[in-house]
């Protein structure tokens, strides 16, 4: 029985050293990640997993000090090519006082506006009211006034403030030096007008133009194409990543029955190259064999699900009638000075049947009269058809 208890007493004698080392571990790795360093801890004093903890921790603080000074340069860099605001260069001057002065406060409010009269300078910062506000709410009583005494006195020298005056209850009345206002004005007549600084590079998507296979491009694709145009270059002249998506009408119905109408027509254009020059009368005449005959709206069918399924004979000439399309589009393109991304409705053909497949092992689809479709949330109001009865997809699909 002693030696039962002796034993006992000896786990939780070792294990109330190991919680006291473990204590003292944890007390001196905060302080010193406090004070910002994490590499002076002695390692025979320490477990394993702490150890690891602080290597990782030390790695990580490296790498985001890397970060830090790739994304300074980067900014410097994209700011050559910038115009500078005289307005965020003040701003960002008083946002570094604020936090100077009170770095305890969390976003502090640093407000500028123009001035209302030249006597109270070109600019006026009205951030020490709130600010006094803050430090109440925090149980420190503070005069805006003092406030903006302490702003003041941690700005930085930088050239673009000639003179600051403390103005009524807390107001900082702000001159502009003449001779930075001088230095902006010489690099615009140099350089020009350049855009303005970009705070947050985006990928921006702009999709205009799309304009049907086989078809004329009319004037709606026309004002598309210049609007779109013009947005993608003002973007691009910010300096956004902009993709110009050209999202072309190359699939569909419409092809059945060209290709019916150019295998009928034309039964050596795989060999023989077809005329083909004059396609809005070719189209015009295939619409009005679908419309009136119904042997060949069948035939067009067909066609349809052949192209999706891509044959090869009905792949080649569905290319061949895009190509001489595209030749006329380009014409256009080219006499505009449009650059565009071709994602046209084919494009997206073997992702739609992945998505198909997708929906159908997850039990989302049902068959309807030969058809798939699949429902909303709610089953009283129309279903979406995913695939039709002729196996071809919808813009349900899409």
């Amino acid at each position: 029985m002693n030696e039962d208890l002796e034993t006992i007493r000896k786990r939780t004698d070792k294990a109330e050293n190991e919680v006291k080392e473990l204590t003292e571990s944890f007390k001196k790795l905060k302080a010193l990640a406090q004070n910002g360093n994490l590499v002076e801890l002695d390692e025979g004093n320490i477990s394993e997993e702490l150890a690891e903890l602080i290597t990782q921790n030390t790695k990580l603080r490296h790498r985001l000090a890397i970060l830090k000074r790739a994304l300074q340069e980067e900014k410097e860099k994209s700011s050559q090519n910038t115009m500078e605001s005289l307005l965020d260069s003040l701003t960002d001057l008083f946002t570094k006082a604020v936090t100077r002065a009170y770095p305890d406060l969390p976003d502090p409010p640093v407000l500028l506006t123009t001035s209302s009269a030249a006597q109270f300078g070109d600019y006026q910062c009205n951030a020490a009211m709130p600010i006094a506000q803050l430090l109440k709410g925090q149980g420190v009583k503070v005069s805006p006034r003092n406030v903006a005494t302490k702003i003041k006195d941690n700005l930085d020298q930088s050239g673009l403030v000639e003179n600051v005056e403390i103005a009524g209850p807390g107001f900082l009345n702000i001159w502009v030096s003449r001779l930075y206002c001088q230095k902006l004005l010489s690099n615009i007549l140099t350089k020009g007008v350049l855009p303005p600084r970009l705070l947050h590079r985006h990928k921006v998507v702009v999709d205009f133009s799309s304009p049907n296979i086989a078809k004329e491009m009319h004037v709606g694709h026309l004002r598309s194409t210049i609007i779109g145009d013009s947005i993608s270059r003002l973007l691009e002249y910010l300096g956004h990543d902009v993709e110009r998506v050209n999202h072309l009408g190359d699939w569909g119905t419409q092809f059945g029955m060209l290709i019916a109408h150019l295998q009928e027509e034309y039964p050596n254009y795989q060999t023989e190259s077809p005329p083909l020059a004059d396609l809005q009368n070719f189209y015009k005449q295939s619409k009005v064999r679908f419309d009136t005959d119904e042997a060949f709206k069948k035939r067009a069918y067909e066609c349809v699900v052949q192209l999706q399924a891509f044959n090869p004979e009905y792949t080649a000439a569905w290319q061949l009638i895009c190509d001489v399309s595209r030749k006329e589009n380009q014409k256009v393109y080219d006499r505009l000075d449009i650059k565009l991304t071709e994602r046209g409705e084919s494009f997206y053909q073997t992702r739609m049947e992945t998505i198909v497949k997708d929906l159908k092992e997850r039990g989302l689809l049902e068959e309807d009269e030969k058809r798939y479709i699949m429902w909303g949330l709610n089953k009283e109001q129309i279903p979406f058809t995913i695939v039709k009865s002729d196996g071809g997809f919808t813009y349900d699909t899409s």
